[in-house]
């Protein structure tokens, strides 16, 4: 099992920044990849950043350049967002893979305010 705790949400105004941190905890050897998703209300969850074993990224278009994932080894990983915008707005999940199956953590409240 691998357990994931999110920290670092809340409100921000239109142009901040916030940096979220995901703390992994558990059997976190074999971790594949460790991603994070953000779910808004009434739409489908959707993959925001991935960073995947060796370091290699990918991002959605909706936030290319402006936000960066990063991480230590899988114990932990961080998304900083810069110049937030309303539609940034978000429950964002952490999750990570680990032998063909996808762990979750609880979520992290964004809130952008124009």
């Amino acid at each position: 099992q691998v357990q994931l705790v999110e920290s670092g949400g809340g409100l921000v105004q239109a142009g901040g920044s916030l940096r979220l941190s995901c703390a992994a905890s558990g059997i976190i050897f074999s971790i594949n990849a460790m991603g994070w998703y953000r779910q808004a209300p009434g739409k489908q969850r959707e993959l925001v950043a991935l960073i995947a074993i060796g370091g290699s990224t990918n991002y959605a278009d909706s936030v290319k350049g402006r936000f960066t994932i990063s991480g230590d080894s899988f114990k932990n990983i961080y998304l900083q967002m810069n110049s937030l915008k309303p539609e940034d707005t978000a429950v964002y999940y952490c999750n990570a893979l680990r032998r063909g199956n996808n762990y979750w953590g609880q979520g992290t409240q964004v809130t952008v305010s124009s």
